[in-house]
C-alpha cells in the first residue's frame, strides 16, 4: 500500500483471521486460513488497492512461510473515505 501512496496506519488495516482444523490423515491439522481485511482509503485509491491486494500473498511472510502446507483465502472490504 505504502508503494501506491495508500496509508496503513494509524487505524487504517484491521484483519480478522480463522484457521480450520481438520484431521485428514487421523492428526488434528490447521488446513486452511481465511483472512478477511477491512482497508479505509482514500477516495480514487480504490483500484490501486484492488491491485497491491491482488499481489499481497506473494509479499506475506506468514503465507510464503506456510506455503504448501496451510491453503489461505483472502477477502477484503474497501472503505474510501
Amino acid at each position: 500500500m505504502d508503494a501506491r501512496q495508500i496509508p496503513t496506519y494509524p487505524n487504517k488495516v484491521s484483519g480478522k483471521f480463522e484457521g480450520i482444523i481438520e484431521a485428514p490423515e487421523g492428526v488434528l491439522k490447521i488446513t486452511k486460513i481465511r483472512c478477511h481485511y477491512t482497508l479505509s482509503i482514500p477516495v480514487g485509491k480504490r483500484d490501486a488497492a484492488e491491485r497491491a491486494l491482488k499481489v499481497f500473498e506473494r509479499g506475506c511472510p506468514v503465507a510464503q512461510t506456510l506455503k504448501g502446507c496451510v491453503a489461505f483465502e483472502h477477502d477484503w472490504e474497501i472503505k474510501e473515505e
